[in-house]
Order: C-alpha cells, then sequence, then structure tokens
C-alpha cells in the first residue's frame, strides 16, 4: 500500500509539474517567441535549463522549507503527501476555470497548513513570516510598478526598439555541409540589443519560475519519510516541468493568453524583471512566495502608473472639477490623457500578424508629469478595479479554501 501511494504521490506531483511547465514557459518566453526571436522548441529548451539552474540553487531552499519547516518532515506520510498535491494540482484547475493567475505556491501552503492545524504540529512563527511575505511583496511590486509606469515608462518606450521580424533573429544557412547560424540581416544594432535583452530576461524568469515552482510539485515527497531526496526532488520537478514546456506549452506559446497579448513587449519585459527579482529574493530566505501574484501586481501598477501621468500627485489627491480628463471614483482612474509616445509592439499584435503602429520619424517631446496630451491612452493600460478586485478575491480565497478543505480531510486521516 505505501509503495502504491508513493507510486501516486510521484504522478501527481509529474502532473503538477507538467502544467507548471506548460504554463511558466508561456509566461516567459512568450515576448521572445512572439517577436520571432526564437522558436518554440528553443523556449522549452532554455525554459528547462534556467528553471533546472533555479530550482536547484535557489529552489532547493524553498523545497527544504516546505518539506519540513512549516510542519515537521514526519508528518508528510504517504497519504499526507498525496493529499498536499492533489489540493496543489486544484489550485490550477481553479485558476484555470476562472481565468485568475490563482499562486500554486500559497495554495500548495494552505493545504500543508491544513495538515499543521490538524496535527497541531504547525510551525506559527514561520507561518507569520510567510504571510508577511505574501502582503509584502505584491504590495512591493505594485509600488514599483506605479513608479517606473509614471515617471520612467514613457523615456524608456522612446528610445528602447523591440522589432518584430518575419524572419526568426538567429536564421541558419544550410549552404554548406555543417549549417551555420548568422543574425537577420534586417537587424539594427539596436534591433540586437533589445531582441538579446528580451531572450535574457525570458531565461532570468525561467530562472524565477525554477526558484519558487520546483516546491510545488515534490516538496510533500521530499519530506514523507525519504521519499525523494532533495536532488530527486528537483530533478523530478523540473523533468516534469520539460515534459509541459515542450507539449503544451507550445500552445501557451502561441496564444500567450488572454490577459498578456495586448501588453506591449517592454512592459512585459518591465514585469518579468521586477516579479522575478522578488521571487528570486524570497526563494534565497526559502520563503514560499507566488510568480503570478507578484507579476500580476506589477502589471496593475504599471497599469495604473501610466494611466496617471495626466495628473499630479495633488490632483489625483483631490479630483477638482475644473479639470474633465481627469477624475478617480471608486480607486479607478479615468483620464483622456494621450500615452506620451507611440506604444511599442504588443505580442497580440505578433499573433494575430497586425503591424504595430509605426513610430514617426521625430516622436515629440514627452510631456511633464500632469501636463495635458492629445489624445486618449489605449485601454488595455488603464487600471481596471473590477479586475483587480477580482485578483486580488481569489488570491484570498484559494489558499483559505485550501486550508478549510484540507483540515477535515486530515482531522480523519489522523
Amino acid at each position: 500500500m505505501v509503495a502504491f501511494l508513493a507510486v501516486v504521490g510521484i504522478g501527481v506531483a509529474i502532473f503538477v509539474g507538467f502544467n507548471i511547465g506548460g504554463s511558466s514557459t508561456g509566461v516567459a518566453f512568450g515576448p521572445a517567441v512572439g517577436s520571432r526571436l526564437i522558436r518554440k522548441t528553443t523556449a522549452g529548451a532554455l525554459f528547462v535549463g534556467f528553471g533546472f539552474l533555479g530550482a536547484w540553487t535557489v529552489g532547493r531552499e524553498v523545497i527544504a522549507t516546505m518539506s519540513s519547516s512549516i510542519v515537521p518532515a514526519a508528518q508528510f506520510t504517504p497519504i499526507a503527501s498525496v493529499t498536499v498535491l492533489f489540493f496543489t494540482g486544484a489550485s490550477l484547475l481553479i485558476s484555470n476555470l476562472y481565468g485568475v493567475p490563482a499562486s500554486t505556491s500559497m495554495t500548495a501552503v494552505g493545504a500543508i497548513v491544513g495538515l499543521g492545524l490538524a496535527s497541531g504540529t504547525l510551525n506559527q512563527a514561520l507561518m507569520f513570516v510567510i504571510v508577511s511575505a505574501w502582503i509584502v511583496a505584491p504590495l512591493t511590486c505594485l509600488c514599483i510598478g506605479v513608479v517606473v509606469g509614471r515617471y520612467i515608462y514613457p523615456y524608456l518606450d522612446r528610445y528602447v526598439a523591440f522589432t518584430t521580424f518575419t524572419l526568426h533573429f538567429v536564421q541558419l544557412d544550410r549552404s554548406g555541409a555543417i549549417p551555420r547560424p548568422y543574425i537577420n540581416p534586417n537587424a539594427s544594432l539596436q534591433d540586437t540589443i533589445g531582441s538579446l535583452s528580451v531572450v535574457v530576461i525570458g531565461c532570468y524568469m525561467a530562472f524565477s519560475a525554477g526558484a519558487s515552482n520546483a516546491a510545488n510539485a515534490v516538496a510533500p515527497l521530499v519530506g514523507s519519510g525519504g521519499s525523494l531526496t532533495v536532488n530527486q526532488g528537483v530533478l523530478l520537478a523540473v523533468g516534469a516541468f520539460g515534459i509541459g514546456s515542450f507539449t503544451i506549452a507550445r500552445r501557451t506559446l502561441e496564444t500567450v493568453g488572454d490577459d498578456i497579448t495586448e501588453l506591449p513587449i517592454l512592459a512585459s519585459l518591465i514585469v518579468s524583471v521586477v516579479g522575478g527579482t522578488v521571487i528570486t529574493v524570497l526563494s534565497s530566505f526559502g520563503i514560499p512566495a507566488s510568480l503570478a501574484v507578484s507579476t500580476t501586481s506589477t502589471i496593475i501598477g504599471l497599469g495604473w502608473g501610466r494611466a496617471s501621468r495626466a495628473a499630479t500627485l495633488a490632483e489625483l489627491a483631490t479630483p477638482s472639477p475644473d479639470r474633465p480628463d481627469v477624475a478617480v471614483s471608486t480607486g479607478a482612474l479615468v483620464t483622456s490623457r494621450a500615452e506620451d509616445a507611440p506604444a511599442g509592439p504588443t505580442i497580440g499584435d505578433v499573433a494575430r500578424e497586425e503591424k504595430p503602429a509605426e513610430k514617426p520619424d521625430e516622436i515629440p517631446d514627452i510631456p511633464d508629469v500632469g501636463a495635458e496630451g492629445p489624445a486618449d491612452i489605449d485601454e488595455r493600460s488603464l487600471f481596471d478595479p473590477a479586475a483587480a478586485k477580482r485578483i486580488v478575491t481569489m488570491w484570498v480565497l484559494t489558499p483559505s479554501l485550501a486550508i478549510v478543505a484540507s483540515y477535515p480531510v486530515f482531522v480523519f486521516l489522523e
């Protein structure tokens, strides 16, 4: 029976890792594949490689926390491990059904908390630290997004180029006996630097995903009486990531997801850097946190920051009827203010094979914050309070449901 449960546990862990690899590959390398900088197979290989690097180095700290620190490792019996993995997999299903990036990390921890409460072995001091990090991390990403969107983004958009190529950025000359790679001849030096930045940041995002997500797939098995060692757990998780990266991720890379396709490529890279950095720092301290929550918080902050450039801070705090172009209502900013410079191509433009708006030969000066603009900012860059409320509700609800649902299960098993 124990051997059977161990096999079931490994199977469920592979399923969880398979889904994580499929979704995370699209998030990390969607801009690079959509811009035809790399191919889908290359994206899968890069995700597996850098995901392994993140899981093997920083990720083992998170595995150690989730497998033995929140509750003692002895509590992870084979059936308890399978139960925790079941709730982790269920979170993926819930997030897909509701179209919200719910956190597998938070749900997995929620299931472990249910185990700790049922057995009376929960490390309450550590959970206080973890929950505090869950509050501080998205707020930090939100604030960084607001500052970058309000004060920095227009200047980056003015000078940083992300060209969409008809052919792939790296080509192969097959005229000789040995194929020889060469750079797309239509790429300028600025294009080359910008394109390499897209790929490098995608690799960094893959590193962060591996660091934060490996524990979600295998931590209960590492803690269940030595079913797996940490090294074996990392290899199993990354192997499952790879299966997802080379299979279902091909579709994810193609569609990239409804919530990301309309995000300008420059904005998606900013989101990746901010969200990935926050999660890498937390993972290095062994704190399980959500990459989806951090990146989504950055998207919300960046969009609100870009939209809020129409008004000064004083005007945002005290909206005036004398300024019809700026109004604040229930936390939502509505503005007729224009984006300061023409937006760069979005991933959705590429997926639909649409040509983005061409930048003029002479780009007008960027107005100061609070200055008037001539046209409407694109709605996709505005802060949507209804969507933000729905996302935050799911972030709180999903781990809470994991605790409430897992607690009676573990009480029964006790």
